[in-house]
């Protein structure tokens, strides 16, 4: 093992929080071991306490605001 970690994948609308079961755009991958999904809301929520205990966070919460901009222009 070279502590590099191995590349995330990007989140699917198959991922879910692990808090309330909306889709994930958030992986918190924690110094434990294992990895928690969140959706944007619960990240804010936890944001302060996640991050004392990460080792990466793929955030990917920006796919939101282009979802907004997209339906926006079919209209």
């Amino acid at each position: 093992m070279t502590g590099t970690l191995a590349p995330t994948q990007p989140l699917t609308a198959a991922d879910r929080c692990d808090r309330c079961g909306a889709q994930a755009y958030v992986r918190v991958v924690l110094s434990s071991g294992g990895e928690l999904l969140f959706c944007a809301h619960h990240m804010r929520k936890h944001d302060d306490s996640l991050r004392k205990v990460a080792t990466e966070i793929q955030d990917e919460t920006n796919r939101l605001h282009e979802a907004q901009a997209t339906a926006t222009d079919e209209r």
